[in-house]
């Protein structure tokens, strides 16, 4: 389902005022802009739920800033409390950083297709003549890999083919639940029948994405250090090789019976 923002303060009982403050502060995700209107999703109308409850429980926006950014990369609240990030020129939890357009063709060699691409995919969104950037840490990996000569669509490919890949997988996990409970007897289940199950859910989340990071973290360690294998073999097959055979004269050099013939000369 998609919102207008009226629409959205209406659903979730937040002004719209402070909706445009949480877009501000970089906690709530820009909407998708079609013409002029901007259109807000489920996915926003849970996000704002969550901010809610967590003002009501006395957090501060930095701190909501700090917890959502951190669930959205798949870290654990130790990991946040344990150290800050690293810095970075585009990093910024209280106020989203922004980038001109300028700048993204200077630095990323970014065209009008790598441009949308990253819009559709979350990582910029339009600011008035600027983008905010949504995705800090991805948008410093990039710089660092097109200084070094890779081509910006092809991370923005790849991240396309994970998205649609990841869809599927989480697809998959939410159906341990739809395919016991989501039968013909759902439309007649009590209200706490459905709660029990929207908790079922909700445990599976944590679950399913431990097991995408542990599998991933080890298929990635896996691939790197295949890659860094082959690098040395070549590495290595390019070295001149220690074992280098002695010189050998092209002398015809005779027996000692033959130096003792000739030194007797001839019979």
């Amino acid at each position: 389902m998609e919102y207008r923002i009226n629409d959205l303060a209406d659903a979730s009982g937040v002004s719209v005022r402070n909706i445009r403050v949480y877009q501000d502060r970089g906690l709530l995700p820009a909407p998708i802009i079609r013409g002029r209107v901007g259109w807000y999703s489920e996915e926003h109308l849970v996000r704002l739920n969550l901010i809610s409850r967590m003002l009501e429980r006395g957090y501060t926006f930095a701190t909501i800033s700090e917890l959502l950014h951190a669930a959205h990369y798949g870290m654990r609240v130790d990991q946040v409390l344990r150290g800050s990030p690293k810095p970075g020129r585009f990093r910024n939890f209280k106020r989203a950083a922004t980038i001109t357009i300028t700048e993204l063709r200077k630095t990323l060699n970014a065209t009008d297709r790598s441009i949308a691409l990253s819009q559709k995919l979350g990582l910029l969104a339009k600011d008035g003549a600027h983008y905010a950037i949504r995705n800090p840490e991805v948008l410093e990996g990039a710089e660092l890999l097109v200084r070094n000569g890779v081509d910006i669509d092809v991370l923005l490919d790849r991240w396309v083919r994970v998205q649609d890949d990841l869809e599927d997988v989480a697809k998959s996990f939410v159906s341990i639940i739809t395919d016991k409970y989501f039968d013909e007897n759902l439309p007649h289940l009590g209200e706490e029948a459905v709660s029990k199950m929207a908790d079922l859910i909700q445990t599976v989340r944590p679950m399913a994405h431990d097991i995408v990071e542990t599998t991933f973290r080890k298929a990635l360690d896996e691939q790197i250090s295949k890659a860094i294998g082959e690098a040395a073999t070549y590495f290595d097959a390019a070295q001149p090789s220690d074992d280098v055979p002695a010189e050998t004269s092209t002398t015809n050099v005779g027996t000692l019976d033959d130096v003792a013939d000739s030194d007797r000369g001839p019979a």
